[in-house]
């Protein structure tokens, strides 16, 4: 039977383990791409110029453009009192800056976190789940939340989404060189690179995609430990996500309505009707895995 902190151990090493292999695929694709465009180090020098910019954009500014396009509005502290003293009650708990708390008004029974460190962080609650939930489940639900601010998994989901992006436009430049015929047989080995090309083309930002949903899975997973631990209650958690498992499987159950593709592995369950064709497609582990392991906890 595994401890909070045997769970927590587990997946902090496979997170870093996934994010090597991130880097590793975007460092391999760049090289290759400058290896057969011929650019030399000066297009390896501007690409890289260019990423920067737009992973520092990402990084100061992404967490707004979430909460925008979430439609997100800041909760009133009158009205949801007991959710302003419950965040700055587990905030204090792991000593970290009480979040912006908001409210997003939809039925499903959803929250999330973002920003881009614990002192610029927030926390975002469904209308569904305030109605849904008591006061424990709640409580469970916001630990879990709290649990990716302290472990500053808003950074790497940030950084999963801005690799996974780039490595898809990278990609995406690469198809449409061999379309145009800028990789033409004279260029540095001919046929060979033309193969490359095509297999860096398609395959890589697949690759990108499932690293993305993995880092998501094995950041769920340590939330869930953390925040059990946290609250000392597995079951309380246990309890939010039978709630959850039951509502999408109604017939009549929505999506998060402003949910979408990007912003989708930040929540707390997966916002989107149905989840994906395939389970390894999901940026969240299947609902009964996760109910299982906090089962075993202790």
């Amino acid at each position: 039977m595994a401890s909070f902190f045997d769970e927590i151990n587990r997946n902090r090493i496979n997170s870093a383990i996934l994010i090597i292999l991130f880097c590793g695929l975007f460092a391999a694709i760049l090289y290759l791409v400058v290896w057969i465009l011929g650019g030399g180090i000066f297009a390896l020098a501007i690409g890289s110029m260019l990423i920067l910019i737009y992973a520092l954009f990402s990084y100061f500014y992404g967490h707004k453009l979430v909460l925008k396009v979430s439609g997100a509005q800041k909760a009133d502290p009158k009205q949801y009192s007991f959710l302003f003293a419950t965040v700055e009650g587990l905030a204090a708990a792991i000593q970290v800056p009480t979040p912006e708390i908001y409210i997003i008004n939809d039925p499903n029974p959803n929250a999330f976190a973002t920003g881009r460190d614990r002192k610029h962080a927030c926390v975002a609650v469904t209308t569904g789940l305030l109605t849904m939930m008591n006061k424990e489940e709640l409580e469970g639900v916001l630990a879990h939340e709290m649990s990716h601010i302290q472990d500053n998994d808003i950074l790497y989901m940030m950084i999963a989404v801005i690799f996974a992006g780039v490595i898809g436009i990278v990609a995406a430049l690469l198809r449409n060189a061999l379309l145009f015929g800028m990789l033409g047989e004279d260029r540095r080995g001919g046929g060979m690179i033309i193969l490359i090309a095509i297999v860096v083309g398609i395959l890589a930002p697949i690759f990108a995609l499932l690293l993305k949903f993995a880092i998501s899975r094995r950041r769920e997973y340590m939330a869930d430990a953390n925040g059990a631990r946290l609250i000392r209650d597995p079951g309380a958690l246990a309890s939010a996500l039978k709630k959850i498992q039951a509502y999408t499987k109604q017939p009549n159950a929505k999506p998060v309505r402003k949910a979408n593709e990007i912003n989708s592995a930040l929540y707390f369950s997966n916002p989107l009707k149905g989840g994906s064709i395939m389970n390894i497609f999901s940026t969240h582990p299947p609902i009964e895995e996760r109910i299982a392991r906090l089962q075993k906890m202790y």
